[in-house]
Formats: structure tokens, C-alpha cells, sequence
């Protein structure tokens, strides 16, 4: 399954998302501050087993 860290440009928030929870943000914005999200607030996924 595929990670992500997610990085907001607006509050600064850092969270470890999985492809559903990235989705979902890039879809409705940060969980936090509800800013919108763009893919560049996604570091490179990683791969975990």
C-alpha cells in the first residue's frame, strides 16, 4: 500500500496519509485548516509491504 506524507502550505500541519486519505484531501482540502491542496503538498510516496 502506498504512503504519502502530506504537507499543508497553509497551517503547516504534516500528516502520513494513505492513497484514499490523499485522495480525499486533494479532493475537500487539509483536514486542518481546510486549505486547498495541490499534489506538490505530497512528499514521493512510499512503498510499505
Amino acid at each position: 500500500m502506498s504512503r504519502y506524507v502530506f504537507h499543508c502550505p497553509e497551517c503547516g500541519q504534516e500528516i502520513e496519509v494513505n492513497e484514499s486519505m490523499r485522495e480525499a484531501t486533494l479532493s475537500h482540502g487539509c483536514p486542518v485548516c481546510g486549505a486547498d491542496v495541490t499534489e506538490t503538498a505530497f512528499a514521493t510516496e512510499q512503498q510499505t509491504n
